[in-house]
């Protein structure tokens, strides 16, 4: 055990001088290496340094902190801090407009002109009246009213008809209705002929349609009603309550005519009917008394017409029917 022991010693005595040696060589060697390297590493560390420099400075020099100013007496003596780069170019700013109170002050004022004297107002000398000729007096217009009548040209006096004139539509009680009404002279210059439109119906049936449905205050737009023989006799005549009331009529699409014009309406569709020969006999009694009875105007006795014959023009009709004797009517009146 002691000789290996010994043994180990011996060796590591003769290993040591060895290594000694060994290192010693290897620093010679590699001294020589190292320092070329260390200059090769301080070169490119110089060369890096020189790139990040800005172009302006020397590679060599250093930015170092800024000098401060010294104070001095005088504002000229003040040295300028050392400017090592460009500076950025500025951009000019725009000129504010003045003010308006800053445009006054610049702006003189222009001298108020002088007003110019008025010239002396010269007054027209009065002028006087031409004298005109007299013009014809025209009648005065008639009034359109829903109800009552003119007065002012006074009332018109009952029928003067001979005892022997024979009526055989026209009963005493239907002439005395019609007599009784206040008629206004010169008033009523139309009487215009209707058909109801329904092939039945009377006055009574009438007046309540025109009264609850078509809401006419006056109802009945009528002035008197011939039945057929449906719910009246055929050729009846039926006074309606505009006559009795003298009051203008419902009849026609114009409340200027509605006011001088008397309205009869025949019971019947004359579209597809024919009014009957009791009907057109009555027709020709009734107008003829009524002609009497409302009296002339301009020596002209009241004009007879058909409803599609007067009614206006942007109110097209075809009453009273394509059926109705329109030559005949214009052959009985038409005088």
């Amino acid at each position: 055990m002691r000789a290996r022991l010994l043994l180990i010693l011996l060796v590591l005595l003769l290993a040591i001088p060895k290594g000694v040696v060994l290192r010693a060589q290897q620093s010679g060697t590699s001294s020589p290496n190292q320092a070329e390297d260390e200059k090769k590493r301080q070169f490119l560390k110089a060369r890096e340094e020189m790139r990040t420099l800005p172009p302006s400075t020397p590679a060599s020099a250093t930015p170092g902190p800024k000098p401060k100013p010294r104070a001095t007496s005088t504002p000229e003596a003040t040295p300028k801090p050392h400017i090592t780069s460009a500076p950025p170019p500025t951009t000019p700013k725009p000129t504010p407009e003045p003010r308006p109170h800053e445009r006054e002050k610049e702006t003189p004022k222009p001298e108020p002109a002088t007003p110019k004297p008025a010239p002396p107002r010269v007054t027209p000398p009065p002028i006087t009246p031409t004298p005109q000729p007299a013009s014809p007096v025209t009648p005065a217009p008639v009034t359109v009213e829903k109800s009552g009548y003119e007065e002012s040209h006074g009332l018109q006096p009952a029928t003067g008809f001979s005892w022997f004139t024979r009526w055989k539509y026209l009963s005493k009680s239907v002439r005395a209705e019609i007599d009784k009404a206040p008629v206004q002279q010169h008033r009523w210059r139309y009487i215009v002929v209707h058909n109801s439109g329904t092939r039945q119906g009377n006055a009574r049936a009438f007046d309540y349609y025109h009264l609850h449905v078509r809401h006419m205050v006056n109802g009945l737009a009528y002035h008197f009603v011939i039945g057929n023989g449906s719910s009246s006799g055929d050729g009846e005549v039926e006074i309606g309550n505009r006559w009795k009331r003298q009051i203008n009529g419902g009849h026609v699409h114009s409340d200027y005519l509605n006011n001088i014009a008397l309205g009869i309406c025949l019971v019947g569709d004359f579209n597809h009917d024919t009014p009957t020969g009791h009907q057109l006999a009555a027709l020709d009694e009734l107008i003829r008394y009524l002609r009497q009875r409302v009296g002339k105007i301009d020596r002209q006795w009241a004009i007879v017409k058909a409803h599609r014959e007067i009614n206006p023009p942007r109110w097209p009709t075809d009453c009273p029917g394509d059926h109705f004797p329109y030559q005949w009517l214009h052959r009985q009146f038409d005088q």
